[in-house]
C-alpha cells in the first residue's frame, strides 16, 4: 500500500527533495506551504500523488484541522515531516524575546502541536513514523547561532522522550541532523532581524558575512538527503538520529570527543557531589 506522507515546509529546500522522492517512490504527498503556487508544478505533474495544502505550522487551531483533514481525506498518515523553519544570525544579546519566541513557534511549538496531532491517527493505526528536521546544530552551537539551535535543542529533546514513548505503539520517531546543503538556507539565515552590537562583530560577524557568501556553494544534494532519509525510514531498525553531510558527520564527532574529554578532565569533581553514605550510618 502506497503510503502517505504530510511535509511541512514542502515548497523549497529540503521539503520540496523529500515530497519528490516520496512521490517517485510511489506515494501520496500532502505538501504542506504557506505559499503553495510554488507547488503548483508538482501537483500538475501528479495530481494523483500531490495535494498543495496551505499551512503555516504557528497556526495551532489550523495545524489539528490540517492533520484531520488530511486523514479524513485520505484515511490515514503513515508520515508526518516536521520541516518547515528558518535561519536566524545574531548574538544571544542582540535577539530579542520577540524574535526568540517567533522562531521557537516555528521550530518547536509547530512541530509539538503538528506531531500531538498526527499521533492518534497513527496509534489507531499501530503505526507510523515522524520525521523532525533539526539540523548538527541540534547537538552543538557556537557564536551568532544561538536562537537558531536553542529551537533545535529543543525539538531534538522533546523527539528523543517522544520516541521512547511512542515505540510502543508500532511509531518511529526519525531526528534528521542536516550539515550545509543547497536549500537557499543561508539566504534566510543572513537576515539579522535586530540591529548588531559593535561588540560582537568578531565573533559574530564572520558567520553573518560567511553564509550567504557560501549560498549556492554548499556540498550536500537536498536530493540525497531525501533518498538517505527514505533508506532510513524503511530500514528494519532505522536510528534515532541520522546526521548529514560529510560536515555534519565530521563536526558532530568532533563535539562528542571534545565532550567526553571534558568530563573526564572534570570527573573527580563531578563525581564528588554525591552524600556519603560513610558518614550517615
Amino acid at each position: 500500500m502506497n503510503r502517505v506522507w504530510l511535509v511541512t515546509g514542502a515548497s523549497s529546500g529540503f521539503g520540496r527533495a523529500i515530497t519528490e522522492a516520496a512521490v517517485a517512490a510511489g506515494d501520496i504527498v500532502v505538501a504542506a506551504a504557506r505559499r503553495t503556487t510554488l507547488l503548483d508544478d508538482l501537483v500538475a505533474a501528479h495530481p494523483d500523488q500531490v495535494e498543495a495544502l496551505p499551512l503555516d505550522v504557528t497556526d495551532i487551531a489550523g495545524v489539528q484541522a490540517a492533520v484531520d483533514g488530511v486523514a479524513a481525506r485520505h484515511g490515514r498518515i503513515d508520515i508526518l515531516v516536521n520541516n518547515a523553519g528558518r535561519g536566524m544570525v545574531g548574538a544571544v544579546e542582540e535577539t530579542t524575546d520577540a524574535e526568540l519566541r517567533d522562531l521557537m513557534d516555528l521550530h518547536f511549538f509547530g512541530p509539538a502541536a503538528l506531531t500531538r496531532a498526527a499521533l492518534p491517527h497513527m496509534r489507531r493505526r499501530g503505526s507510523g513514523a515522524i520525521v523532525q528536521l533539526t539540523s548538527m546544530g541540534g547537538r552543538f552551537a557556537f557564536a551568532g547561532v544561538g536562537a537558531y539551535c536553542a529551537t533545535k535543542f529543543a525539538l531534538e529533546g522533546l523527539s528523543e522522550a517522544l520516541a521512547a514513548e511512542v515505540a510502543p505503539h508500532g511509531i518511529r520517531v526519525l531526528i534528521v541532523e542536516p550539515g550545509a546543503f543547497r536549500t537557499g538556507f543561508a539566504d534566510a539565515a543572513a537576515l539579522r532581524p535586530s540591529p548588531a552590537l559593535d561588540a560582537y562583530q568578531d565573533t559574530v560577524g564572520p558567520v553573518l558575512s560567511g553564509l550567504p557568501g557560501g549560498s549556492g556553494q554548499e556540498p550536500g544534494d537536498p536530493a540525497r538527503a531525501a533518498a538517505a532519509i527514505l533508506a532510513a525510514l524503511d530500514a528494519d531498525e532505522p536510528p534515532l538520529r541520522l546526521p548529514l553531510g560529510n560536515d555534519a558527520a565530521d563536526a558532530i564527532t568532533d563535539h562528542l570527543d571534545r565532550a567526553r574529554t571534558e568530563l573526564r578532565s572534570w570527573e573527580t569533581l563531578v563525581r564528588s557531589t554525591d552524600f556519603d553514605d560513610r558518614h550517615l550510618s
